[in-house]
């Protein structure tokens, strides 16, 4: 029991109390995740339309998420973190409602893409607001503690969706919207600004442009790629997943429980992968995790029935559990402090390009060449990524290297939008992958 108590507090002890109020505003968020995660089942079952139709529309959140991310990132640095969260969260709940009440194709994919749009706003905003209140030294921790939070209430959502579905699913997207509606009544009550507006003259003394620096960064762009593939794969569990299922003969309800699974194996063992991985590689442990998620989705082109598709998610889960907290402090330690926004907008951007294609891409491979091809396509792709981050790896531990040498020199502040909260020092990182 001492050991337990201990565990807990080397866990969760000492993080910043904006942390907690961001955590908290995760996992309310999360509890009402329900509508992407049965989107596909709506169009296919409730509205009729074909895998392909289904794409399009799931492929027009993404088009609208890229844009999202990509503003998003610059509202971040520009307006500040507070403002741009609060406006994606209010924006997202509006649509939410809009998309629940539209019928014809085109309108639901206007409708979806204003929702990606609103909704992936925030992401940028979020990342750069956690990296500004949790040190360092912390970070790995907090980005696990916030994994945590998202999946557990995934997990909850993933299932009360399937039992919510079968009351109307008009319900779905009004719940949503609610506790979209209530993250951001936390953020407006009690978070304040983190941004401080640095000046940075490396050169001549004129300040770097914000996109050139990002698009010579030619390895983190490289990162960028490697998740986007990783990406591709991720979210087909959203897209083709179900699709799948139903064909097998399975009912929403039976999805939404064998998704949970996701959900369930992460809140079970999340916060114990931080000291599995610590002082590993990174490089080795995002190869490992690419590899084991690669088969994990192969192995669904020979699922048909209920517990194959479960052991599938759950062999995918693990190579999640442990690529996200590897992710996470990379991007943290990749992007230069004045850019955060908008190098956490570009990562993001990675994940709304694989929203868009992903569907798309799943639903004509498996229209074209069959579902088997899609599935063992998604253990090839993982395989490539494997190779890649062992041979990128030490370019980029060599980068994230100069840029914390860097940051131990003072910067010159012109502006402090808000003092940083005063908050308890903490031990470890927080930072998350998209769900």
């Amino acid at each position: 029991m001492r050991a337990m108590r201990g565990w807990f507090r080397e866990t969760t002890g000492g993080l910043p109390r904006t942390f907690w109020y961001l955590w908290t505003g995760s996992l309310i968020n999360r509890l009402g995740s329900f509508v992407l995660v049965f989107l596909a089942i709506y169009l296919t079952q409730e509205r009729g339309f074909s895998a392909s139709e289904a794409g399009l529309v799931l492929g027009a959140w993404g088009v609208g998420g890229a844009v999202g991310t990509t503003a998003g990132g610059t509202l971040t640095d520009r307006w500040g973190r507070r403002p741009t969260l609060l406006t994606s969260h209010l924006g997202a709940a509006t649509m939410m409602l809009a998309l629940g009440f539209a019928r014809d194709l085109w309108t639901i994919a206007a409708g979806a893409l204003l929702l990606g749009l609103f909704a992936e706003a925030a992401r940028p905003a979020f990342g750069a607001m956690m990296i500004d209140v949790v040190p360092e030294r912390d970070r790995l921790r907090a980005f696990s503690l916030n994994y945590w939070a998202i999946n557990l209430g995934f997990a909850c959502a993933a299932v009360l969706a399937g039992f919510a579905a079968q009351a109307g699913y008009l319900l779905l997207f009004v719940v949503n919207a609610s506790t979209t509606v209530v993250t951001a009544l936390i953020i407006f009550a009690r978070v304040k600004e983190t941004r401080t507006i640095t000046v940075d003259t490396p050169r001549g003394g004129k300040p770097t442009g914000a996109l050139r620096a990002i698009l010579s960064d030619r390895v983190y762009l490289g990162f960028v790629t490697l998740n986007l593939l990783g990406a591709l794969v991720f979210l087909q569990h959203i897209s083709m997943l179900p699709i799948a299922m139903a064909d097998s003969g399975l009912s929403p309800a039976t999805y939404g429980s064998v998704i949970a699974l996701n959900g369930v194996l992460i809140v079970a063992g999340q916060l114990f992968v931080p000291k599995l991985i610590r002082g590993r590689s990174r490089s080795h442990v995002l190869a490992l995790a690419s590899v084991v998620m690669g088969i994990g989705f192969g192995l669904t082109a020979f699922a048909d029935v209920a517990w194959f598709f479960g052991l599938t998610v759950l062999i995918w889960t693990v190579g999640e559990m442990l690529n996200s907290p590897s992710n996470a402090t990379l991007i943290a330690e990749l992007s230069p402090a004045e850019l955060r926004g908008r190098y956490q907008g570009v990562f993001s951007l990675s994940w709304q390009l694989a929203g868009a294609a992903a569907p798309i891409l799943g639903g004509l491979v498996r229209e074209q060449a069959g579902n088997a091809t899609l599935w063992l396509g998604c253990a090839v792709i993982g395989a490539v990524m494997a190779v890649g981050h062992l041979v990128s790896g030490p370019a980029r531990e060599r980068r994230a290297l100069t840029l914390r040498t860097a940051g131990a020199t003072p910067v010159v502040t012109t502006q402090s939008t808000a003092p940083q909260p005063a908050a308890p020092q903490a031990a470890e990182p927080v930072a998350t992958t998209p769900r």
